[in-house]
């Protein structure tokens, strides 16, 4: 298949980024400086993206999620439901994360400006939703350096040196 970069604006997030999560086959990472209560379009109901993400650990999908701060109590109750997401979801906070990326079996990656909230990925409505951009592309090149930056940062490449460690709940040293 021939590597390909799309342009991703708006509502277009939705129907290219989030939906392409559920059909992950082995590994999916996330980045986000900020991570919601987060629902997604089932049939004619919507479901929380965690029940996805729960979906995605019992086909035995490895999922690595870093986000900066500790998500809302809506987010905490809708995580709580799903109990296969506390061992099978490997998640790390690093304050200074702001990068937005999903990388999909390591053959795609979004990389853009949405953060993994209604309004970031076009849940909301039309006049309430943010005004985002970004791409979605299969260039091995972009897709490797997305990962690289993804993994040095759960590696802790920056950790030591960090001047917000005060905020890190778990520095690695």
């Amino acid at each position: 298949m021939t590597p390909t970069t799309t342009f991703i604006a708006n509502a277009d997030h939705y129907e290219n980024v989030i939906e392409r999560i559920e059909n992950v086959k082995k590994t999916l990472w996330i980045g986000t400086a900020d991570i919601k209560d987060l629902y997604i379009a089932d049939g004619r109901r919507s479901k929380p993206l965690l029940s996805v993400l729960s979906d995605l650990v019992s086909r035995n999908v490895a999922i690595r999620l870093i986000h900066a701060k500790e998500p809302g109590p809506a987010f905490r109750t809708d995580f709580d439901k799903h109990s296969n997401l506390i061992d099978g979801m490997e998640r790390m906070l690093c304050p200074r994360v702001h990068f937005k990326m999903i990388i999909f079996d390591f053959k795609a990656a979004y990389i853009g400006s949405a953060n993994l909230t209604g309004a970031g990925l076009d849940m909301k409505g039309e006049n309430t939703r943010n005004f985002e951009s970004g791409i979605l592309t299969t260039e091995p090149e972009l897709v490797e350096a997305a990962c690289k930056q993804f993994d040095e940062v759960w590696m802790g490449k920056w950790c030591k040196a960090c001047r917000r460690r005060e905020f890190c709940g778990e520095p690695i040293d």
